[in-house]
């Protein structure tokens, strides 16, 4: 309760002062130094993401980083602690690129690219636009080439009320070092959902218009999108519609009823209570692809039957914590500090046989087949953030019992640093199959994109065999007390 009143003092501390912050804002983009401006619009921006658990790209001045000429500075690196919140010693060396090359296989699962030359992840390129929490997801008809979707970044916008996903044809370049885009991407074509509903110390969100932070992703037959608008039910929620309408692509004959789902934008309900700031949800299919919704994973998990009207059952996680979720997430879940961390849901979910297709005893059953998702521990020291991600699989029917969680997290083979304290903050925000046709399901042997921002102000790639990402999963059955 103190931190809550705290952080409210420090809202209005940042109201009254805003002309300060106004003109500090001004002198740092056209006459004060990069590095310490950057520093302070880093902190201005911390003040609002604390208060409301919103997203740092939705901050102007922890996006803008402008150089002395006006152009726009690709994501810098900034400080990470080199003792992360469970005691674990992160200093590693460098090599001549500024990568670590030690103590990660202590620390870390590091996960290499099947196809850039170094193995690092590749960048996705908008051409003249700047775009943050990206999709890579396969083209329904065409062969080596993915379509990309991302959140428009303009540094140079100091309103940050109209937001805007851009959606291109993709393929790689020559020397696949970045997948770009075929042709200037263009806005997908979202409709406002409203005024808002926020009151209060949140009544100035009801001025946002268009979609925040659009997750899109393949069900068993049919594509959706997932994205954060204002809300009907509280200040910001969830809507879903489907992926396909706003692309103005036939239907495909596979998608059976699940392609007349969510035809307009739809707004997802959930079991009360609610948040007035929700995001990150997914959602998820069963062994005979009914659809549920996951809202939250920590410090317990809530998810729901999901009705085609947005509307939700009753909470089924009280049945999954009483087949062994609580013992799991007490003995293999990160553990947040009691300071500026938390453990948050980052990406859609995809089916996944543990065993290679290639095999002729490799045959999708409820014992080898999970659903697999990815999630943050967050963390913001040193007036930067970091996340984490960890792999977590569940079982497919009710009451979807966790099975396994990553014992490290991952690391993307090319983060940077440039000092012992300063590292990129990657946050990966969406998981696909990379093969053309490829949909909800697939093998430890297939290949899969993940996508990912930076700095809150670009957006990379990497392809990787599914079997590196599922390096190190400690069982829930191994427990005390499972």
């Amino acid at each position: 309760m103190r931190v809550r009143e705290l952080r409210r003092l420090l809202l209005v501390l940042v109201v009254i002062s805003s002309p300060f912050l106004f003109y500090t804002n001004f002198l740092c983009r056209h006459q004060g130094p990069p590095n310490s401006c950057h520093q302070m619009k880093n902190w201005i921006g911390r003040i609002f993401h604390d208060s409301y658990n919103i997203q740092q790209q939705d901050i102007v001045a922890y996006q803008a980083n402008i150089s002395n000429n006006g152009s726009i500075d690709r994501p810098g690196s900034l400080p990470t602690p080199l003792v992360d919140s469970n005691g674990v010693n992160n200093e590693d060396v460098e090599d001549s690129n500024g990568h670590f090359v030690s103590n990660l296989n202590e620390t870390h699962v590091e996960l290499f690219s099947i196809s850039t030359p170094n193995k690092e992840y590749f960048r996705l390129n908008f051409g003249d636009k700047l775009a943050i929490n990206p999709n890579i997801i396969p083209h329904p008809l065409l062969e080596d080439t993915w379509i990309m979707i991302a959140q428009q970044y303009d540094p140079l916008d100091t309103t940050h009320m109209q937001f805007v996903e851009l959606a291109c044809d993709a393929a790689f370049d020559e020397t696949h070092s970045q997948l770009r885009c075929l042709f200037p991407p263009t806005s997908l074509p979202i409709a406002p959902t409203g005024l808002g509903n926020c009151e209060g110390e949140l009544e100035f969100f009801n001025l946002n218009a268009g979609p925040h932070d659009a997750r899109v992703f393949y069900g068993p037959r049919s594509l959706f999108t997932i994205y954060g608008s204002n809300s009907h039910e509280t200040c910001f929620g969830q809507w879903i519609q489907s992926f396909r309408v706003l692309v103005n692509w036939e239907s495909d004959a596979e998608d059976g009823e699940q392609g007349s789902l969510f035809r307009v934008g739809t707004e997802l309900r959930r079991p009360a209570p609610y948040s007035a700031m929700e995001k990150n949800w997914f959602i998820f299919w069963d062994a005979d692809d009914v659809m549920y919704a996951h809202y939250d994973i920590y410090p317990r998990r809530v998810f729901a039957k999901l009705n085609a009207d947005g509307s939700a059952g009753p909470d089924i996680a009280p049945q999954a914590a009483a087949a062994g979720d609580e013992q799991c997430l007490n003995e293999h879940m990160p553990k947040p500090g009691p300071v500026h961390e938390s453990i948050h849901q980052a990406t859609n979910s995809l089916s996944v046989t543990l065993c290679r297709q290639q095999d002729s005893d490799c045959s999708p059953s409820d014992t080898n087949t999970f659903l697999l998702v990815i999630f943050h521990h967050k963390t913001f020291h040193e007036f930067h953030g970091v996340y984490e991600p960890y792999v977590l699989l569940f079982q497919r029917r009710l009451p979807f019992q966790l099975h396994s969680i990553s014992a490290r997290p991952l690391w993307i083979h090319g983060r940077e640093r440039v000092s012992e304290t300063h590292s990129q903050m990657l946050y990966i925000t969406s998981i696909s199959w990379k093969t053309s046709g490829q949909k909800y399901h697939g093998y430890i042997d297939d290949v899969l994109f993940l996508g990912f921002g930076i700095e809150d102000q670009d957006a990379g790639g990497i392809d990787i065999s599914t079997s590196d990402l599922l390096v190190g999963l400690r069982l829930c059955s191994e427990a005390p007390g499972w």
